[in-house]
């Protein structure tokens, strides 16, 4: 499908940018106090060092950001709501995982957000590659790391149950 033309997509991918990088940011806000209880925390031997979190997220919501920019440039919200909605909906869930895990302590609550993220962007990448192949290729990086993810939120919560109950 061809892009939007005649229109703004340079302020199209500005926005959807925003809308990644507040998700980001709403993350954040629980994950400021984050490097302290995460190294308190037993962790398996294959943990990568908190300061590996940020720029990998960084990147990982850039691409996001452009993916759904993609999307919405071959229709928008009109002719792909399915696809768009899913997103934001992913989106969210993402934003609440830093918060389940590092402001509540809930473990096993965070780590089914993180099975229920991981779906979706399996099926956002999916309905993003139907309507544009690079949006949804952009979704791979994010879907590895959110499958590496799963597995070590799962065995930080399984090794530390009384602070993760």
């Amino acid at each position: 499908m061809p892009l939007l033309s005649g229109q703004k997509p340079i302020i199209g991918l500005v926005c959807w940018l925003v809308v990644v990088f507040v998700a980001e940011a709403i993350g954040a806000v629980a994950s400021v106090q984050a490097a302290a209880f995460y190294t308190e925390l037993v962790r398996p031997n294959w943990a990568p060092p908190p300061l590996l979190f940020g720029p990998v997220w960084t990147v990982l919501y850039a691409l996001m950001g452009i993916a759904a920019w993609l999307v919405w440039c071959a229709g928008g919200f009109r002719s792909f709501p399915f696809a768009l909605s899913l997103f934001l909906v992913q989106l969210a869930l993402n934003a609440l995982w830093s918060w389940l895990f590092f402001i509540w302590h809930l473990g096993a609550l965070a780590f089914a957000d993180i099975v229920l993220l991981w779906a979706l962007i399996v099926a956002t990448a999916v309905a993003f590659w139907r309507i544009r192949p690079l949006a949804g290729a952009l979704f791979i990086p994010y879907l590895l790391w959110v499958s590496f993810a799963s597995a070590l939120s799962y065995s930080v919560w399984q090794l530390n149950p009384q602070a993760l109950g």
